[in-house]
């Protein structure tokens, strides 16, 4: 990535547009607006000029923003242009910028991996960030919301910081033993902190699921065997047609899903192949793969029509939790064991659709109004944080080994949660990371 050049994107989405932000960032910016405006603005001071080409031409007139480093997004220069949102003059604006030399078009998430480049962003902020655009339900933006503001990367830098502090005592009890003015033991403050410390991440890592399921959703496996009505609860809930819905056995053969908006919550509905015995080599293939999802559920719905029901079987080697649903109540009369289901529906008249959805939210996350939502929600995040709380493990386990032993210990537990903010080695992250967003973030 070349960061001496001056970048430009169209940064307000799609187009047609009552109104078009383009932005631009980089040592030329200045001479970029001047250029096209004929001045720039003062700093922070909206301004409405004329928008020209080389030749002197109008092409539009508009709102001009300058930002000067480092005390903008990117800690370069930084200008928008907030013109109208005809595909015609943000072309001819975007060509005019590329015909001045020494700037550029973005590349995805360039903008954003400048603030991070430039310290205006750690790795934490930068993804909720991320998560923010793609935000789809409150709670999502209400997770990526306290990560984009620096939530998250408070709680971890906090916890670097008492790692740092507990290392310098240390080192100075190691290296200034004889000292009058150096505390004699260590071990009264700092592991005591330590230990504090190791379960303070043990308790964040615990919150892990909850995280995950705010940002990437409830996943909801419906399963059970062919014509319970699995399709139709989908396609209800959907309020449209997903699934392919016949009364013959084995028509749905691959996963469909639908999300829905549940509480605040993301909730993703998983239509799976009907659960029996079959010599179909594609119908096998769609129940080996309503398995792998099962697995992988937060939740599954067992659907049945039939009293005598095998749930047992059908259930396979998943062992999480399951609402059993009684499906087409509008049709059967036969009479079902006291306890049996969780839920008796008909997709045909609507009953029982609200207290299904009722069961459904008892497993989603108990989240206060207003509770921070400082959770984890990445594998990278998991996966750091259980190799520092791993680390600070050692440290206090060796207490006949040494100081120096056990400083060490402390400082890889420091790296590691590092790398969760961005602070050390996570050059080969980047590309991955800014390569999720969009061209002009």
């Amino acid at each position: 990535m070349r960061v001496a050049d001056t970048i430009y994107a169209l940064s307000s989405g799609g187009l047609p547009s009552g109104v078009a932000i383009i932005r631009i960032s980089g040592p030329k910016t200045r001479n970029a607006v001047t250029n096209l405006c004929g001045h720039v603005p003062s700093p922070r001071r909206a301004a409405l000029l004329s928008i020209r080409n080389r030749n002197g031409e109008k092409l539009d007139d508009g709102i001009i923003l300058f930002f000067p480093g480092p005390n903008s997004f990117t800690g370069e220069d930084c200008a928008e242009l907030q013109i109208h949102g005809g595909r015609a003059t943000v072309k001819a604006v975007l060509t005019s910028l590329g015909e001045l030399q020494g700037l550029r078009g973005a590349e995805a998430g360039e903008f954003s991996r400048r603030a991070f480049e430039n310290g205006r962003m750690d790795l934490v902020e930068v993804e909720g960030l991320a998560d923010l655009i793609a935000a789809e339900t409150e709670m999502q933006r209400r997770l990526a919301a306290e990560h984009a503001s620096g939530g998250l990367s408070r709680l971890y830098d906090s916890w670097a910081k008492r790692l740092t502090h507990a290392r310098a005592m240390i080192e100075a009890e190691l290296d200034f033993a004889d000292e009058d003015d150096v505390p004699g033991s260590v071990a009264s403050s700092i592991w005591a902190d330590m230990r504090i410390l190791e379960k303070e991440i043990i308790n964040h890592l615990g919150s892990a699921r909850a995280g995950e399921i705010v940002r990437d959703g409830l996943k909801v496996v419906i399963a059970g065997p062919p014509n319970a009505g699995k399709s139709s609860l989908l396609n209800h809930l959907a309020k449209r047609d997903v699934a392919i819905v016949t009364d013959i056995p084995g028509t749905t053969r691959d996963i469909l899903h639908v999300d829905l908006d549940l509480s605040g919550f993301a909730v993703r509905l998983y239509d799976t192949a009907g659960l029996r015995e079959t010599e179909d080599i594609v119908e096998r293939e769609g129940i080996r793969r309503t398995r792998l999802s099962m697995e992988e559920a937060h939740l599954v719905l067992l659907l049945s029509d039939m009293p005598t029901s095998d749930w047992a079987s059908w259930l396979g080697t998943y062992r999480g939790p399951v609402i059993r649903v009684r499906t087409k109540a509008d049709k059967t009369t036969a009479t079902w064991p006291d306890g049996a289901v969780g839920a008796t529906i008909s997709v045909q008249t609507g009953a029982g659709m609200s207290e299904l959805l009722d069961a459904i939210s008892r497993y989603l996350p108990d989240l206060e109004a207003g509770s921070s939502l400082a959770l984890p929600t990445r594998r990278r995040h998991l996966e750091n944080l259980q190799a520092a709380c791993a680390e600070i493990a050692s440290a206090l386990s060796m207490t006949d080994i040494g100081l120096d032993i056990q400083a060490e210990h402390l400082r890889l537990a420091g790296q590691a949660l590092g790398r969760v903010t961005g602070r050390v080695d996570v050059e080969d992250l980047l590309d991955v990371i800014f390569s999720e967003f969009c061209i002009g973030k």
